[in-house]
């Protein structure tokens, strides 16, 4: 697979969303492509409202910056290589819960974003999302 489709995209929705409900969280889950354009998304009934934008924009950042959201928040800290970066490409998130989607061959293909819980369990479900590509 050198891309998603949307048959994949909703398998992969479906295992954050079992994940999420695993744990008693409802969530946003957004799928976008390697250029940060949305192509799937899913809120959970009863998902915070303010978590739709944070997911979207998680799942950017990721697509955008292939690494984990975690890692570019790591790397923009006061004093940090990239300090400030969050401000950039219309607002970036960075913190966890957003990771590049990669094929087979490390291609990346898009990146997943969730939000709605604490932020260990928002990486616990977009982990569960990147683990079902």
């Amino acid at each position: 697979m050198s891309t998603l489709n949307l048959e994949t995209t909703a398998r992969i929705v479906a295992a954050g969303r079992e994940a999420a409900t695993g744990i008693g969280v409802a969530m946003s889950i957004a799928i976008v492509d390697p250029a940060g354009n949305l192509v799937e998304f899913q809120r959970m009934d009863g998902a915070w409202l303010g978590s739709v934008d944070i997911a979207q924009r998680k799942a950017r950042t990721s697509a955008l910056f292939p690494m984990p959201s975690s890692v570019l928040g790591e790397m923009s800290q006061p004093g940090g290589p990239i300090y400030g970066i969050e401000t950039s490409n219309g607002g970036l998130v960075s913190f966890g819960g957003g990771f590049p989607l990669a094929a087979a061959d490390g291609t990346v293909i898009g990146a997943v974003g969730v939000s709605g819980g604490l932020v260990e369990q928002d990486v616990a479900v977009a982990e569960a999302v990147v683990k079902a590509v």
